[in-house]
Parts: C-alpha cells; structure tokens; sequence
C-alpha cells in the first residue's frame, strides 16, 4: 500500500510537470504569435518616425543655412563675402571686424536706442493687452463679441494703407524725430489682446465668480488671479514684441530723423553707400545685433512654448 501510495504521487507530480511545461511552451508560443502580429505595426512607426526626424533635420539645416552664411561673412574681408561659389569657411578669419565696428558708427548708441524701443514698447503691450483680453473675456457686456471681432478685424488691413494718415497725425502733435510716436503707435496691439484673450478663455470663470462673491474687483480680479495664471501666455506676448519692435525697420525710418535717435537696425545702414555695400561690415553688425534676441528666447523659451501651445485650445 505504500508503495502503491508513492508511485501515485510520483505519477502526479510528474502530469503536474508536464501539464506545466506545456503550459509554459504554450504561453511562449502566445507572446511569439503577438510579437510577429505587433512587429509589422512597429515597424511601421518606427519607419514613419524616422522619415518625420529626418524631414525636421533638412528643415533645421535650411533654416540655419542664412544664419551660417551670416556668421561666416561677419568673419570675412569685405571683397569675399559674395564670391561665387559661397566660400563657407573664409581662408582667414578677420576678427577685428568685430572690434571695428565700434568705432566705424556709434554702435552702442544704437543698440541702447533699440533697447529702449523694445522695453517700452513690450511692457506697455503687455500691459494693455492683457487688460483688454480680459475685458473681451471675462467681463459681459454687449456687443462685445462684435467689438471684439471689430478690433481683431483691423489684423487684417495692411500697415500701408494706414502710415500716411498716422504720419500726417503725429506730425501735427509735434511728436515726430522723437521715440514718443514710436511708443504711442505701438502701444497697442490687436494681436497681442488675441493671444491674452485665447489664454484667458482656458482659466474658468468659477475662478473670477468666486473673486467677486470675495469683494474683488475687476481690477483686482485681473491683477491677483488672472494674471498669476498667465504667466506663459504674458512671456509669449512679450517676446513676439520684443522681437518685433527690435527688428522694426520701417517705423524707425520715417519718424526718427537725427542720428543720435537711430536703432541698430537704420544704422547699420551706414554701409551702404551710393555706388557700393560693406557687406562684411553689415553682416557682423547683424550677429551683434541678433544675440540679444538669442539670449531672450533662450530664457524664456519653455513659457513661450507653453504659451503658444495653450492659447488656441479654446476660444
């Protein structure tokens, strides 16, 4: 009997050993079934992923190309900058174009007048755009859907048409050869109160209920609770201003007529003459010009991202 008992055991231990390895084989053979169904899928992806970096890295390159060339011919003498085939590498690198420059025209005048421009104007945007995009977003009252299409309407009319008329204005305001026309005509954006107001359309309006049932008013509701949550959206609009205002040609040209009022961007136009260019001198005055631009961006590089990417989800 109890060798009979033991052989039983032994035969069960032995189907329970089996029964487990064809289990084990069977479940291996499962996660191969899947792995050849999900590896055509895969691969797929993987290819189309790769096409997509590929087509960013050709684009990243085309981009960069203007910049390279710029860089490059800030380094050159004046006489290689437009040889025919681009030379990308100057056979000797001028450096004191870098130092010249200096001397040749008052750069630095120049690029604290630019400076000047962009902070005002910037802050002041900032300033009335956000309040504007609040009123056109959190505060009912009517017609104002109509007035806000209205005024983003005025988007859509080309500066041309207009810089006549504004001219005729600020001269007759005595405001012209001076940075205040500059400042007053730009102290506004419709632009700007579109981007606020997409942002400030993602805040609840529990939020500014709840600030008024508290004793808030509009302008404190704005001041500590909408614009503490704006932070984003605000360096976005801040830096398209920026960069806006300090790269502004054309307003610069015709309001600003003494020297000493001059942005970078009119006085690099000093070399340029009547029958030639120093291209050499122009492009090093344009990579001068472009690292304070760089260096914001830089900074405010992930609020400008988020910025961007949240003040169309709705609106």
């Amino acid at each position: 009997m109890t060798n009979m008992a033991e052989d039983l055991k032994a035969l069960e231990t032995r189907n329970a050993a089996h029964s487990a390895g064809d289990g084990q084989a069977s479940g291996a053979e499962d996660r191969r079934r899947t792995e050849r169904r999900r590896s055509p899928r895969e691969q797929k992806k993987r290819t189309t992923d790769l096409v997509i970096y590929a087509a960013l890295a050709v684009l990243v390159v085309a981009l960069m190309v203007p910049f390279i060339w710029m860089v490059s011919s800030s380094l050159k003498e004046n006489n290689q900058v437009l040889t025919v085939p681009i030379q990308w590498i100057p056979t000797e690198f001028v450096w004191s174009n870098y130092t010249d420059i200096w001397t040749r025209i008052p750069m630095m005048g120049y690029l604290q007048n630019s400076l000047y421009l962009a902070v005002i104007i910037t802050c002041l945007q900032v300033l009335t755009g956000s309040l504007a995009a609040y009123g056109f977003s959190k505060v009912r009252f009517p017609g104002r859907d109509v007035l806000f299409l209205a005024y983003i309407g005025t988007i859509a009319v080309p500066w041309q048409a207009y810089m006549v008329p504004q001219y005729i204005m600020m001269q007759n305001l005595g405001l012209t050869n001076s940075f205040n026309a500059l400042i007053l005509l730009q102290a506004f954006g419709a632009f700007g109160v579109f981007l606020m107001r997409q942002y400030y359309m993602t805040i609840p309006d529990e939020l500014c209920e709840a600030a008024r049932i508290d004793g808030l008013s509009e302008y404190g509701i704005w001041a500590r609770v909408i614009l503490p949550l704006s932070k984003p959206a605000l360096a976005s609009l801040a830096l398209l201003t920026f960069v806006n205002t300090w790269n502004d040609y054309m307003g610069p040209f015709i309001y600003l007529t003494s020297n000493r009022l001059w942005t970078v961007q009119l006085g690099l136009r000093s070399f340029v003459g009547q029958f030639d260019a120093e291209y050499a001198m122009i492009m090093t005055g344009s990579v001068i010009s472009v690292i304070p631009i760089l260096a914001i961006f830089l900074i405010g590089q992930r609020y400008f991202i988020q910025g961007i990417a949240t003040s169309g989800m709705k609106g």
